[in-house]
């Protein structure tokens, strides 16, 4: 295994040929942003199976000499290993991720995000490609719904795809993190619209949530590259917020309608759960959660502190609250919103 330390950023992405499964998302367009901006890769490769998608990337301006656009599937081993070639960083973002459409359609959820982990890091082995790192979310802790049982899963496969792969070759990490502000099915946007009507649904008064903009979740995934050393889950300390206050920081005189939680919807959201606190070390700004596949040394733990036996990081027991003039302030700016 490379000597790289979990808190240090050894690793630069500067040079690097770059792929991005599921890279025409919000979180793909982010990164991509992101990288041409403030680093310098060889190369950035989409990989996605949405041609219509790229078409429009390449129209609203992700259209650089170093990007490269690749139709394909992860569930495609073959097309996966012609796209990792030459390639020394994976970023593995594609999934099916509509908690009601995977429900609906359970084999097409495993293919995707079971089998088509299993072929990127397979491909990705194959292709001597050096890091990869998955895209996880809290619905994978103590899942109850089907996303999250096929992401629980991804996440597994990932820390032990190193022990597949030979000293010196590819080492994979996973990310974990929750709902993404600006990216697709996000709360804010619904509030927005909904604000228009003078009417809010919301499912349940008492829910949180952690506050994550796709910005920060981008510069955290590329501080994890930098910083992995293989069989790790990293995960970001955030803020958290109450459904009520977002709702009354987007429409302050809109009625609120409660409506229930809907089917595989948890009422807060955990991070981190009390069964991997013994593995899990914390550092200023983030939490490394340490797969059974590695010993966790002095040397690894590299200025990381065990939390409590019974810790959990959960969006209720969280120590940072957003308030509503917080809230307003990063969704609205420097527009002003009178709270009643």
């Amino acid at each position: 295994m490379e000597n790289h330390g979990s808190n240090g950023h050894s690793y630069s992405l500067n040079g690097k040929t770059v792929l991005v499964t599921g890279g025409s998302g919000t979180f793909g367009k982010e990164f991509i942003r992101i990288m041409l901006k403030d680093y310098d890769p060889a190369k950035i490769i989409v990989f996605s199976r949405d041609e219509f998608k790229q078409h429009e990337m390449r129209k609203g301006g992700f259209d650089h000499p170093k990007l490269r656009y690749f139709i394909g599937d992860v569930r495609d081993h073959e097309r996966l290993l012609r796209a990792f070639e030459g390639v020394d960083v994976v970023i593995h973002a594609a999934a099916l991720k509509q908690v009601p459409a995977c429900e609906y359609n359970p084999f097409e959820a495993v293919k995707t995000n079971v089998i088509g982990s299993q072929n990127v890091i397979g491909a990705a082995i194959d292709a001597g490609v050096k890091r990869v790192l998955a895209i996880s979310t809290d619905k994978a802790v103590d899942p109850i719904n089907l996303y999250g049982a096929t992401k629980l899963t991804a996440e597994r496969l990932f820390l032990q795809g190193n022990a597949y792969s030979h000293a010196g070759g590819a080492i994979f990490s996973c990310v974990r993190y929750g709902n993404v502000h600006g990216s697709r099915g996000s709360v804010v946007p619904l509030f927005q619209e909904q604000a228009k009507t003078g009417t809010l649904t919301v499912t349940d008064e008492r829910m949180t949530r952690f506050w994550l903009p796709i910005e920060q979740g981008v510069r955290f995934v590329i501080h994890s590259i930098e910083r992995m050393r293989g069989g790790e889950i990293f995960v970001p300390k955030l803020p958290s917020l109450n459904l009520m206050d977002i709702a009354r920081a987007i429409a302050p005189e809109a009625q609120i309608k409660i409506i229930g939680s809907r089917p595989g919807e948890k009422l807060h959201e955990t991070l981190v759960s009390e069964h991997e606190a013994p593995k899990t070390l914390e550092y200023d700004d983030y939490y490394i959660i340490h797969g059974a596949i590695f010993i966790l040394n002095e040397e690894r733990k590299n200025g990381g502190k065990h939390v409590d036996i019974e810790f959990s990081y959960k969006s209720n027991n969280n120590t940072e609250w957003l308030s509503i003039p917080d809230l307003q302030e990063l969704i609205f700016g420097d527009e002003k919103v009178e709270v009643a």
